[in-house]
């Protein structure tokens, strides 16, 4: 069995399934009460092994909830493509990103109250986490791309998921009722603010003097 866990070829099965492992173990013993030799039990392999993936519990971490955001990211985007009204779609996509991470044990172990705080250091921490959330937002509010302001919305995005999470209403209803009253309308009426913006203050071609002489070029 030892073997078959350092084949280089395998290196990437070899990680998924102990990420899989962490996930039960998480979901049993609790996110902080998780050790890397509770890990290796679970995925059952020796320590050792498993230090070979993994060089601490911090970068296990990481890869644990870098690979849990790709496929909520993944699963949200192909249930959301067919809605097309943005407040709609914002909503929609809040309300079953949290319903998703509640379904599954090993990442909703994350947000109980004696893990909290990791997960909000780790929501930080993830690029992936980070780069899910921007995209979504670009997609949703900026499909143009380019606005500066995707990755503050992005930001602020991630963070009512998890408060959320961490803090949730008393029921389902409740919490669509507060995303539609205080998150949606304040992310759109920004997104209407920017595009107004963009379109009283058009970007300006052949400012610069290198654009002129260029310009005065073409003329000629």
């Amino acid at each position: 069995m030892a073997g078959a866990w350092l084949r280089e070829e395998q290196a990437d099965l070899a990680a998924d399934k102990i990420l899989a492992a962490a996930s039960r173990a998480f979901a049993d013993l609790g996110v902080s009460r998780t050790g890397m030799g509770h890990i290796a039990q679970y995925a059952g392999c020796s320590r050792g092994t498993l230090y070979r993936y993994f060089k601490n519990r911090h970068e296990l971490h990481i890869a644990y909830i870098n690979r849990a955001a790709g496929d909520l990211s993944n699963r949200l985007n192909a249930e959301l493509s067919e809605i097309s009204d943005p407040e709609q779609r914002l909503i929609e996509g809040i309300v079953r990103a949290v319903d998703e991470v509640r379904k599954t044990p090993g990442t909703a172990a994350w947000f109980t109250a004696g893990d909290s705080g990791i997960a909000a250091r780790m929501s930080r921490s993830s690029e992936v986490i980070a780069g899910a959330a921007e995209s979504f937002v670009e997609k949703l509010l900026d499909p143009r791309g380019g606005d500066p302001a995707s990755r503050l919305r992005a930001r602020w995005l991630v963070r009512v998921v998890v408060s959320l999470l961490t803090m949730p209403g008393e029921n389902e209803a409740e919490e669509r009722a507060l995303i539609t009253r205080f998150v949606a309308p304040v992310l759109l009426a920004d997104l209407a603010a920017a595009s107004t913006a963009a379109s009283d203050h058009p970007p300006q071609i052949g400012t610069t003097k290198r654009d002129r002489r260029a310009a005065q070029a073409a003329v000629e």
